[in-house]
């Protein structure tokens, strides 16, 4: 019989009735969500606080998760988005000079469920082959489970696809940023000396971001990603940002794609879009998106650059993709994943109009794309000449 101790008290339920059984951490309760898994070897708070996880549990493919901690510095929102983590190994006790609080702390805190002595190598093999999956997760001190309810909680969940979650993980107004990237020794400093007004659409923005922004020379106003063409204009900015988030690109393009078109349509302004606001820019100049089998979730994945022939490793979190099968005329592809071919970023042949689905931000991840807001505030100083 087993004892009390020894009994799981999470577990991890898949819509085709799978179960995976383990220790739980972080807050009690139970969330339904999709599953995916991420191989970045650093950066589990940025990843949790990352908007663009709304509606989805990650499974950490790297074991030693909860090793440094976590510190307000690393939020990449004000509070973890993604439903819940999957790890290998239980979190150990924190041992890192910047750490504030413990990671099991912080997860219980802010209502997030953790599910240790998983699996995650099959686990991972699972979602490759089949797909990402609908699941159930589940946390009980007690270790009491209703597995058949939890099976037809997975089962009941509606998937991410046709679903508009930017507008769960917008800003509610807009706010003003100056915030630039973190620096030995000063930390976050503020942007004193901007060069360029830049107005940021809000789909789930990550920190991070609009810090890069920042220190490429920008004055950064944020608006709700329900923000209208005259919104945007009416602040007189010099070039437009088009940030990350979750969701149906295409539930999403609903209002965003509209309001882009204006812009395109109004004005030679600069644009510039990352992940979901690389989807969104693709869709309001007529291209398609599609629904990945498992989507890229890491911080190690190659991407070529056509204009360059320089191969980038760079971060990405997206379970959709741009058809570059549909890009119109006048619009080419720019990169490449060189893991499975799919189409990384696109731009405008005659203006400077530009987009990538990676997160050149690295954070976390590889700097190898950093330049991509240096050309941003490069294109708006041209057309401020």
């Amino acid at each position: 019989m087993t004892s009390q101790s020894s009994k799981p008290t999470a577990c991890l339920v898949l819509a085709d009735g799978t179960v995976f059984y383990g220790k739980g951490f972080g807050a009690a309760g139970q969330t339904i969500a999709e599953l995916c898994f991420n191989t970045a070897m650093t950066g589990y708070q940025e990843i949790m606080t990352d908007p663009s996880y709304a509606g989805q549990v990650v499974t950490f493919t790297f074991p030693h998760i909860g090793n440094t901690g976590v510190t307000p510095e690393d939020d990449e929102t004000a509070d973890p988005v993604a439903a819940g983590m999957v790890v290998k190994w239980d979190p150990t006790q924190s041992s890192n000079w910047r750490a504030t609080e413990e990671l099991t702390v912080w997860l219980e805190r802010r209502g997030r469920i953790g599910i240790g002595g998983v699996d995650t190598r099959r686990l991972t093999r699972a979602i490759r082959q089949q797909g990402a999956p609908h699941v159930a997760l589940a946390h009980d001190p007690e270790g009491n489970f209703d597995l058949d309810a939890l099976v037809q909680a997975a089962r009941g969940f509606a998937g991410l696809e046709g679903l508009d979650l930017a507008k769960d993980v917008t800003c509610a107004q807009s706010y003003h940023w100056n915030e630039m990237r973190w620096a030995w020794p000063e930390g976050y400093k503020p942007q004193n000396a901007p060069k360029y007004k830049v107005v940021a659409i809000d789909y789930g923005a990550k920190r991070n971001i609009l810090r890069c922004l920042a220190s490429a020379g920008c004055d950064v106003t944020v608006l709700p990603a329900t923000a209208t063409a005259q919104d945007v204009l009416a602040l007189n900015p010099d070039g437009v940002f088009l940030s990350n988030g979750p969701g149906d690109p295409a539930a999403t393009g609903v209002y965003a794609v509209p309001m882009i078109k204006q812009v395109l349509d109004t004005t030679d302004l600069p644009v510039f879009g990352i992940c979901l606001g690389h989807q969104m820019l693709a869709l309001a100049l007529g291209a398609k998106t599609i629904k990945m089998n498992h989507g890229h979730h890491g911080a190690n994945h190659p991407v070529k650059d056509y204009d360059t022939n320089k191969v980038e490793i760079t971060s990405m979190n997206h379970g959709f993709t741009v058809d570059s099968q549909t890009l119109p005329e006048g619009v080419r592809e720019t990169h490449v994943s060189l893991f499975d071919g799919s189409n990384c970023g696109i731009a405008m042949a005659d203006r400077p109009v530009f987009s990538v689905q990676y997160h050149p931000e690295a954070s976390p991840g590889p700097m190898d794309s950093y330049y991509l807001f240096e050309r941003f505030a490069a294109a708006m100083a041209v057309r401020a000449a």
